[in-house]
């Protein structure tokens, strides 16, 4: 993930796109004199995180595909399934160190929110069960790119099928459950991004949203992940 320059500067970019969006959260929450708190920061954070990290996980998978290296890496390696489990393991590694990553981004917002403004500091961090929210959130958000990655096994493909699912397909659900009747009352079951929101800087999770996440994860998550894994399998090496 790290040791192509495409990898090694999505890597910088995601972290420096964060640090700056804090900045500009933290400029106008002071030029406006609103309150905030580190959940506040913690929403800020999470937009590039959750929109950049799938496209990490789509070129961690697609790398010996789009690139040709798929013989040297499964002549080095031929097990397939080592692979491909190795690199859904560096995905997690990944998740975790952006989890870190973006904590300490939070805490210097603010801190220096506290410093500047008249407002007191509120720690609400939500505790270890706020934190495995925020790891769940990056973990699936990564896993949704190496699901699509795998299925396509292109690079530019997975990015432009992924930007569909998040930017287009939110947008004709939304308009599907106001004008279906039928349609809003399934959606929470299909809509994975919806069904992602709690996990966004929430202290707890109902069990019909953990119900409504499970479901709505097979569709989006799990067809796709099932169907890659079988394609990189039985995929001919070229």
């Amino acid at each position: 993930m790290y040791d192509t320059r495409a990898g090694r500067w999505l890597l910088i970019s995601i972290a420096g796109l964060t640090g700056l969006v804090l900045v500009i959260q933290l400029i106008v929450l002071l030029v406006k004199d609103q309150s905030a708190t580190l959940g506040s920061f913690g929403a800020g954070a999470n937009i590039p995180m959750v929109i950049l990290l799938p496209v990490l996980g789509v070129m961690s998978v697609t790398g010996e595909w789009s690139q040709r290296t798929a013989m040297v890496t499964f002549a080095l390696v031929p097990s397939r399934g080592r692979v491909i489990a190795a690199k859904y393991v560096s995905a997690l590694a990944i998740a975790l160190i952006a989890v870190v990553v973006a904590y300490v981004l939070m805490i210097v917002a603010n801190l220096l929110y506290g410093a500047f403004s008249s407002h007191p500091m509120v720690w609400d961090f939500g505790g270890a069960f706020g934190i495995f929210l925020v790891f769940l959130l990056y973990v699936i958000s990564l896993s949704i790119g190496f699901a699509f990655g795998a299925a396509i096994l292109n690079t530019a493909g997975a990015i432009v099928v992924y930007f569909v699912y998040d930017f287009v397909l939110p947008g004709l659900m939304e308009l599907g459950a106001h004008l279906l009747s039928w349609f809003h009352s399934i959606r929470p079951w299909i809509d994975f991004s919806n069904a992602q929101t709690p996990l966004q800087g929430g202290s707890s999770v109902t069990g019909q949203q953990w119900a409504h996440l499970l479901v709505s994860g097979s569709i989006w998550l799990g067809i796709p992940l099932a169907i890659g894994i079988r394609r990189m399998l039985r995929a001919e090496v070229k």
